[in-house]
């Protein structure tokens, strides 16, 4: 049942959420994530390296929630190579109908979550130089009958895009996923299949190691931070966001 949800949802909660089922989402994500092998990880200073080498933003996209995006950059000693992330809570705040809002609030560092805008879910945030500050509802709200809204979607891609600003032609999208590589082609990215070696349907590239963006994807650092410079499709997949 999890393998069929995911596949057909994109993420488990995501389908089970869909089936009906209720349940606190931080409480799903902490039994799922604290069941996982942390202790495995290790820092990777060459990737480290190469990521701070990179001229242009990057920022994190993915379905996994905040606490386990934190534990596993920490674990790979990758803290200090994105701008920001956008993670599960951004897309999928547990937010009250505008007209029934009150003034609690969730404050996240700035550097974390880019400041989400208005969006079409009734998301908002109200920024200063310090915090972005999201306004929503009590915990119990993430027990809502809304969709869980995540890759590999279309939807999910387009909020990431406007949630972090970027004109989704001068970005190279980076994911491991085939699925969400034809979505992010699909919404305008350019894209690089990591982990494989043969390029997926909707994939520019296919890079079997992200430790070969340099050589695979010279024009990167090439181009500087000139955001006229677009990369030329060839046969290499990866959002640099990264």
């Amino acid at each position: 049942m999890c393998v069929e949800l995911y596949k057909e949802y994109g993420t488990t909660m995501a389908g089970l959420k869909a089936l009906g089922f209720k349940f606190d989402n931080d409480e799903f994500h902490a039994y799922v994530h604290g069941r996982l092998p942390y202790e495995i990880l290790r820092p990777d200073p060459m990737l480290k390296n190469l990521l701070l080498s990179i001229p242009q933003r990057k920022i994190i996209f993915t379905n996994a929630d905040k606490a386990h995006v934190e534990k596993v950059l920490g674990k790979l000693g990758l803290e200090d190579c994105f701008e920001g992330v956008i993670c599960f809570e951004t897309l999928n705040p547990p937010l009250k109908p505008i007209d029934h809002l009150d003034e609690k609030d969730i404050t996240v560092p700035s550097t974390l979550i880019p400041s989400m805008g208005q969006n079409g879910d009734g998301c908002f945030s109200e920024t200063n130089s310090e915090t972005d500050t999201i306004y929503c509802a009590d915990p119990s709200n993430a027990n809502s009958g809304m969709p869980i809204l995540c890759k590999p979607s279309i939807e999910a891609i387009k909020a990431a895009i406007k949630i972090a600003d970027i004109n989704p032609r001068k970005t190279i999208f980076f994911d491991d996923s085939a699925r969400n590589i034809a979505a992010g082609k699909a919404a305008g990215l350019h894209t690089v299949i990591v982990g494989s070696s043969v390029v997926v349907p909707g994939a520019d590239h296919a890079l079997s190691s992200i430790h070969n963006i340099r050589e695979a994807l010279p024009e990167i650092w090439e181009g500087g931070d000139d955001s006229k410079s677009v990369l030329t499709s060839t046969t290499v997949e990866t959002i640099v966001l990264a």
